[in-house]
């Protein structure tokens, strides 16, 4: 399960229609909970897509944002626990190109939690968090708290 606030789901809701048609990403940094089936997000942090030649329908996180973001997160005792991306007018369920992108990193875990909105038309119409699990993607479930931990 994914536990965001309501602060962060109107912030990156915003990155993502402010980036309309093209597609926008960032990372969720919190905690770990309950040996990993539990994630809460404290804080949810911009990064630039790199991608401009296919910006509308692919992302790249810029290696340089992780780093800061990285930097932040164990600054605050924090660790990295989710990716977030758009979707410019397709459904917030994750692609095959998602799908071999994430495989790449995770192997043999677990992964991140990732979220993707579905933005259609400059406005976000929904977004729903994916984890893979023995390379395939399965929906988690999703709750929206009034405040987040911190920011």
């Amino acid at each position: 399960m994914l536990v965001i606030g309501k602060k962060e789901i109107a912030s990156i809701r915003e990155q993502a229609e402010q980036g309309y048609p093209d597609e926008i990403c960032g990372l969720f940094l919190g905690s770990f909970e309950q040996e990993g089936s539990l994630r809460r997000v404290a804080a949810a942090r911009p990064a630039e897509n790199l991608n401009k030649l296919r910006g509308r329908d692919r992302y790249e996180l810029n290696p340089l944002d992780y780093q800061r973001i990285e930097k932040e997160a164990a600054e605050r005792g924090w660790e990295v626990i989710g990716v977030y991306h758009s979707h410019p007018d397709h459904p917030s369920k994750p692609s095959e190109t998602d799908r071999r992108r994430a495989e790449e990193i995770w192997e043999s875990s677990e992964s991140w939690s990732y979220m993707i909105l579905e933005v259609t038309r400059g406005k976000v119409v929904s977004w729903r968090s994916w984890v893979l699990r023995d390379r395939q993607f399965g929906e988690e479930t999703t709750q929206v708290a009034d405040e987040s931990r911190a920011s």
